[in-house]
């Protein structure tokens, strides 16, 4: 059955990436294809938990910090390939166990959060980076500087609220940093184009970033949903 016209055009447009040049779009399927593996680990990690109440706390934090300095000190090289994806899937999987406790919060409200935040995760991913994607190129990179005043600024909202502990000062945290991670789409994406026009060509790396996005961005909204869920029951 044949697409009308109008719908072919629509999806031509969405697929149509002639303004990149074609090893920037190869890279860019390795990199999402990465990202992918890395999401599977963390799938993983977090069915773990789930099935065996299985608890590392602030020890997947670590790990995880361990993982990535691995990864960065293992050369982007041929040969190296195969075992820096190992370690990028074993970063997966401790980030899934780091997101236990945060699934267990929201599955004791409600299963059905799990499932739309993870669905509103995805929708904002694709289209914040289908727009950085088809913007003018490098047209978002000046908000490097923005989005590392917003990080600085939720670090203090966040050791205030230790000791304010007010459900508006953690509201406030909560919007203001989701809000804060999908611009880093935005400019991680730009960013990981530059990169590889300019000659750096780790698409492993290059997927850490945009990972560590998605599940930024996935952990507030299981937050944001079970305490609106919360506060209607």
């Amino acid at each position: 059955m044949s697409l009308p016209v109008g719908r072919r055009s629509s999806m031509s447009v969405l697929t149509d990436f002639s303004q990149l040049r074609s090893g920037t779009k190869k890279h860019l399927r390795n990199v999402y294809t990465s990202m992918t593996l890395c999401m599977l680990g963390a799938f993983i990690g977090s069915y773990v938990h789930l099935m065996t109440q299985f608890r590392v706390d602030f020890l997947s934090v670590f790990l995880s910090i361990g993982l990535l300095g691995w990864l960065a000190a293992t050369a982007h090289v041929k040969e190296s390939q195969i075992k820096r994806l190992g370690i990028l899937f074993a970063f997966g999987i401790t980030s899934g166990l780091g997101l236990g406790p945060t699934l267990d919060f929201a599955i004791a409200i409600d299963p059905q959060i799990v499932v739309t935040a993870f669905v509103m995760t995805t929708l904002i991913f694709i289209s914040f980076s289908l727009s950085a994607l088809f913007a003018q190129r490098r047209s978002f990179l000046y908000l490097g500087g923005f989005l590392g005043s917003g990080l600085m600024m939720l670090l203090f909202v966040s050791l205030v609220g230790a000791y304010d502990q007010s459900l508006a000062s953690f509201k406030f945290y909560l919007y203001v940093s989701t809000a804060l991670f999908c611009a880093f789409v935005l400019y991680d994406t730009q960013l990981i184009v530059e990169k590889h026009i300019n000659g750096d060509n780790d698409y492993i790396w290059h997927s850490v970033d945009l990972f560590i996005d998605f599940l930024a961005i996935f952990r507030r909204l299981l937050i944001i949903f079970g305490v609106l869920k919360k506060s209607e029951n």
